[in-house]
């Protein structure tokens, strides 16, 4: 039988209240802490803070406090990544960054999720489904990635855009929801 972990890392529902998940987001939350108390200049730290919570790194990266996630360990970030103040990662699944991603301050990203069963939901019992970010994209501040969108390679996600549904390569999205409002020329 799986474990509450592995039925929330394989996006199926699952009970956030297991001891083991409690433990880990109460790990989560003081690496985080420590991560938003780092002073300015305190680049090593910050990469060590940030290796240990992050599930993998990539070289060059800039995540400015405060920052919040659930458990940190689903989140994978390439190369040259930026994450400016106040984003949020909500990662229960995979959330995956490519190389060169900008995001602005106050990006939400959840791969969390809730059923649409009343019941399901006083329960308690909680799902996800992974989120994909490609290479050299940009999100605005305050943009929002709901559970399971991809967006892709070089896209432009406009401030305030709510993303709903995937985005392809190459395109500019802003909207709630969010659409495509012109394509990108190379």
């Amino acid at each position: 039988m799986p474990t509450e972990k592995e039925k929330m890392l394989a996006g199926e529902r699952y009970d956030p209240s297991d001891p083991e998940l409690v433990a880990e987001r109460e790990r989560a939350r003081e690496l985080t802490r420590a991560y938003n108390r780092t002073d300015p200049g305190a680049d090593g730290r910050r990469r060590e803070l940030l290796d240990t919570l992050f599930g993998s790194i990539g070289e060059s990266i800039v995540v400015e406090p405060p920052v919040r996630c659930d458990y940190g360990e689903q989140i994978h970030v390439g190369d040259d990544f930026f994450a400016n103040f106040g984003c949020v990662f909500l990662d229960i699944c995979r959330i995956e960054f490519g190389d060169r991603c900008l995001l602005g301050p106050g990006v939400q990203v959840y791969a969390a999720t809730h059923s649409l069963d009343p019941a399901e939901r006083a329960a308690g019992i909680e799902y996800g489904k992974p989120v994909t970010v490609g290479d050299d994209v940009w999100m605005g501040g305050q943009a929002v990635l709901n559970p399971g969108v991809t967006v892709g390679d070089r896209s432009v996600v406009a401030s305030g855009a709510v993303v709903t549904e995937d985005v392809p390569a190459g395109v500019v999205v802003q909207g709630n929801p969010a659409t495509v409002v012109r394509e990108i020329d190379e």
